[in-house]
């Protein structure tokens, strides 16, 4: 422990080491334009944890150190040490998150302070300061993840399905944390710190704050994710962060839209479950979803993006035909010149007994990625399903030596797959594809022992399997969706699919409304697949300019 009473756990991290890039001087000075200078004094706070928004801080003759403050269990921990010439800030500069950490003043000097409106200008016209900067971000960010995640502190059993719609929530979002298992003493620790009990759990800690029966809304909430009211006028309301509200959300705000995204669970819809994805363009090695959609989001909140998560859309009035307002679950409503709706589709189930108390404790699991694949590492798995993710996910469980029983209705597993990837399905020694059959029932005493299978002929089979793996397919998130023309499976009807009479030449993506668009897996005619989400996502944009746009100047 040093005399500040801050622990320091090795050589200070400076950008060499921890592999940040610099600004050069000239740099430094053309971003100290955006900026307002000031003299500031040793022991003064720049910024601190808790607070809700805070200005990039360039260090002119002024140094600073960043420290986590102590928390119900560890002491402070000095993350780093900045000196001059070097810049204060980190990623939620442009997420809005709550202030993770506090930055105080260790030699007396002069700063720079760019605030929010001015960062965003800097990021929008001077391109090689931006590459710095979100670079900057990235790597602090990872160092936070790593030496300041006690800021956020997660208690939780690891087999149940609360605790693993947190771990995915933080993760989705990049959020510095910490995990702790409510069995360990670690955890145990936090909880008799905390003053919560068993029946508590999940629990989250933030700020010294206790979230008893922490979701990703209280959490999001309580780090500054959730919706600003006062931000003033909207041009563009996304609705669902999939790939195509994403790409809609990147292409609104750099093409100059105030554009919004919200999102009732977080990013990357069902695309971020996918553990690796190998037919993007651009990725010839594949890229696993989680790492597209932290890219993606990055990408939108470069350009300026507000997203909100989780934030749900509970309805939309049309009653103003150019400007739709969409209702939140809180009752806010917010007015915008478009919206455009890729809220995608949910997870089907299956109707077999005890599905919901399987799913409940955590054996039963939507998505196949290194957090899905723990406590489950080499024991048997089934996964049903013939689409792509389905042998995506047998393929990865297989990899990390789990014996996967896939299960498949059709016929023939190319009737729903890519055939580069039914033929390494098929020929993988750890998988055992069944076709023509269905998951009848679910056994198990303590947790999930075994499924029944029906087979052809009607024949059933036990299989031992210790997770179930679901990739049945969904059904679309548009029964928010009043006032628009929706087809009989309930996607939602754009452009040529509309009924005769609706519109006399519809837009691309246009719904019934002639300001709401579709985009995406919600949209009737939809291809499905990633890189035809984030096509369509783009395209509504360019249908949302031709709206917004006077006949006469068309």
């Amino acid at each position: 422990m040093s005399e500040d009473g801050f622990a320091r756990p090795g050589p200070r991290r400076d950008e060499t080491a921890s592999g940040e890039p610099t600004l050069s001087e000239e740099q430094f000075r053309r971003l100290a334009g955006y900026g307002r200078r000031e003299s500031v004094e040793a022991g003064q706070v720049l910024y601190a944890g808790g607070d809700h928004s805070y200005d990039l801080v360039l260090l002119e003759t002024a140094a600073a150190q960043v420290v986590r403050e102590a928390t119900l269990t560890e002491p402070g921990q000095v993350i780093y040490d900045r000196r001059p010439g070097e810049f204060l800030g980190e990623l939620n500069l442009l997420t809005g998150q709550t202030v993770y950490l506090t930055a105080r003043v260790t030699t007396a000097g002069t700063v720079s302070r760019v605030d929010p409106a001015a960062l965003r200008r800097a990021l929008a016209e001077q391109s090689d300061i931006t590459d710095v900067l979100l670079e900057a971000f990235r790597v602090r960010r990872e160092i936070m993840r790593t030496s300041a995640g006690e800021a956020l502190e997660i208690v939780a059993r690891p087999d149940e399905a609360g605790g693993r719609a947190l771990r995915a929530y933080v993760t989705r979002l990049n959020l510095p944390h910490s995990w702790l298992d409510a069995t360990s003493a670690t955890g145990r620790a936090v909880m008799r710190a905390a003053g919560v009990e068993d029946e508590d759990l999940p629990i989250a800690v933030v700020g010294g704050e206790v979230l008893r029966g922490a979701t990703p809304g209280t959490i999001g909430e309580a780090l500054g994710l959730s919706f600003d009211a006062d931000r003033g006028e909207v041009d563009l309301v996304i609705v669902g962060a999939g790939p195509a509200g994403l790409a809609a959300a990147v292409y609104g705000a750099s093409e100059g839209l105030v554009t919004v995204l919200f999102d009732r669970a977080g990013p990357g819809g069902q695309a971020a479950t996918s553990s690796r994805i190998e037919n993007y363009l651009g990725f010839p090695g594949g890229i696993s979803g989680e790492e597209l959609t932290r890219r993606a989001m990055l990408q939108a909140l470069k350009f300026g993006t507000a997203i909100s998560t989780p934030c749900e859309v509970t309805g939309l009035d049309l009653a103003d035909a150019e400007s739709p307002v969409v209702t939140l679950q809180d009752g806010v409503r917010v007015r915008a010149r478009a919206v455009i709706v890729t809220t995608g589709a949910r997870y089907r189930r299956l109707d077999v007994p005890r599905w919901s108390e399987f799913e409940d404790a955590g054996h039963i699991r939507y998505s196949a990625t290194e957090l899905d694949l723990r406590g489950c590492e080499s024991q048997p798995v089934t996964v049903i399903g013939g689409a792509n993710s389905a042998g995506q996910a047998a393929l990865f469980l297989a990899s990390r030596g789990s014996s996967v029983d896939m299960v498949i209705r059709a016929a023939v597993i190319e009737n729903g797959m890519s055939a580069y990837l039914a033929d390494r399905v098929r020929v993988h020694p750890r998988i055992r594809v069944r076709v023509r059959s269905e998951i009848r029932a679910l056994d198990g005493d303590d947790g999930l022992e075994a499924v029944v299978v029906e087979g052809p002929e009607g024949r059933r089979e036990r299989l031992e399997s210790r997770v179930l793996f679901c990739f049945i397919g969904a059904e679309p998130a548009s029964g928010w969706l009043d006032g628009l023309a929706l087809d009989d499976h309930g996607f939602v009807l754009t452009d040529s699919r509309l009924p005769a009479g609706t519109s006399a030449s519809p837009l691309p993506f246009q719904t019934s409304a002639p300001r709401v668009f579709a985009a995406g897996d919600v949209r009737s005619g939809s291809m499905k697949r990633v890189a035809s989400a984030v096509g369509e996502g783009a395209g509504a944009v360019a249908a949302v300019h031709t709206a917004l746009t006077p006949p006469a100047h068309r």
